[in-house]
């Protein structure tokens, strides 16, 4: 039988999604165990796993590994790396990085990073372009400044420059350092809506406290109270649901899934 080509008449693409802080693989336990941090994310089933805050040879804090490739190797997905810091180091050691990983099990068609304005720590975003099965899907996973709201304004109206009309469908993600609510996500607007509104379907682990429930909070991972791990949407991408995960203590924030649905033939 042959399969219906891709076309406006045609279903949906699902994709799953994770955002998730890592912490450099340290728990709230203080402990780094990357093996734990894989098997959450193992757990989550994902398409697409964004990562934020990952070492990559970066000293005795995360064992000097090469969190992203190990990760990816772990999970048996692609790898895309868009580090923030770099530091050389002499020709016989590799350079100490830090910043944003994307994992994929979906075909990676394009990867840049875009070093990011603001004070303080570097900051950058990693943009993607993955294939699917009767389309594409581009996303761009940050982590943006903690102080500074202005920073942040400034971050956003970058992040958002860098999706044009003719990219289409497009997701944006990461650890916002800020609600999403706030006056600096401005620039995001007019291209992108918070996919935890839309959700048709939302759950939380906050959902115990009466007055918490479906909030979304993300952090501290102990007793969330904040929703700065953030994930939106293109217009044309619809949300079947989002759910704040049980880290299992990998980090000190919670991880975000979004199971997304992308517009066939696009």
């Amino acid at each position: 039988m042959t399969k219906p080509a891709p076309g406006p008449d045609q279903p949906p693409i699902p994709v799953r999604l994770v955002t998730f802080n890592i912490r450099h693989g340290v728990g709230d336990d203080e402990k780094h165990d990357l093996a734990r941090l894989a098997k959450v994310l193992q757990a989550a089933e994902a398409d697409v796993v964004c990562l934020q805050e990952v070492d990559r040879h970066y000293g005795s804090r995360s064992e000097g590994v090469d969190q992203p490739l190990l990760l990816s190797r772990a999970l048996d997905m692609q790898l895309a790396w868009g580090p923030a810091i770099e530091e050389p180091r002499g020709a016989d050691r590799p350079g100490k990085q830090y910043g944003n990983a994307l994992l994929s099990r979906l075909p990676i068609l394009v990867s840049d990073v875009h070093p990011l304005p603001g004070g303080g720590e570097p900051r950058s975003a990693l943009r993607t372009l993955v294939e699917l099965d009767g389309g594409t899907l581009w996303v761009t996973t940050t982590h943006l400044s903690r102080s500074s709201g202005e920073d942040r304004r400034a971050q956003l109206a970058a992040v958002a420059g860098l999706h044009t009309d003719a990219m289409e469908s497009g997701v944006v993600v990461g650890d916002f350092n800020t609600a999403p609510d706030a006056p600096e996500l401005e620039a995001l607007r007019p291209l992108f809506t918070d996919a935890w509104t839309i959700a048709r379907d939302r759950e939380d682990r906050a959902g115990w406290k009466v007055w918490q429930h479906d909030a979304g909070f993300t952090h501290p991972a102990g007793s969330p109270a904040r929703r700065i791990d953030q994930a939106w949407v293109t217009s044309d991408v619809a949300v079947a649901s989002a759910r704040v995960l049980d880290g299992r203590g990998a980090s000190d924030h919670l991880p975000l899934v979004v199971d997304l649905e992308i517009p066939s033939g696009v």
